[in-house]
């Protein structure tokens, strides 16, 4: 007697089955931890920029609706200019951000005009505490976005 093919007569499904059952408890995980993720997101939008003196001023809305807690959370962040040259670096502390809660936060590149701002880079997570363990953790949950056509914020 050879091997049976999945349609015919003598096909045991119950070893897909037992298949499926090992797999399904790995499954959960993965999908607890996706929305572990998502529930902590953190969202900055580079929401406006206008001149300001010397200087090129950064309107930054804070979208916190459906994380935890944010004691500090100081970003590095580099403006490059509309030909993708980095011209200025900058650290900035968002927080504390609580629980629930959109805030607008204002930050100033000393010595960039508005007109040659090109695009906005989170470089990195400086300091991080409260709603993740760790700095990578903390720029994993964190979801930029740009209100500016020409001026894009990403990490």
């Amino acid at each position: 007697m050879g091997m049976s093919t999945w349609n015919e007569p003598g096909f045991a499904a119950g070893n897909i089955f037992a298949c499926l059952a090992l797999l399904l408890p790995f499954s959960g995980t993965a999908l607890a931890q996706d929305n572990a993720t998502a529930s902590s997101s953190l969202r900055i939008e580079l929401n406006k920029i206008e001149a300001s003196g010397e200087s090129c001023r950064t309107y930054f809305l804070i979208d916190n609706q459906k994380g935890e807690n944010w004691k500090s959370l100081k970003l590095d962040l580099f403006a490059l200019d509309t030909d993708g040259v980095a011209v200025k670096r900058l650290a900035v502390e968002v927080g504390p951000v609580p629980r629930r809660k959109t805030l607008i936060k204002l930050f100033d590149f000393p010595g960039l005009n508005c007109s040659r701002f090109g695009r906005v880079l989170l470089n990195d997570v400086l300091t991080c505490e409260g709603a993740t363990s760790s700095r990578e953790e903390c720029l994993s949950v964190i979801e930029t976005a740009s209100k500016i056509d020409a001026v894009s914020f990403v990490k």
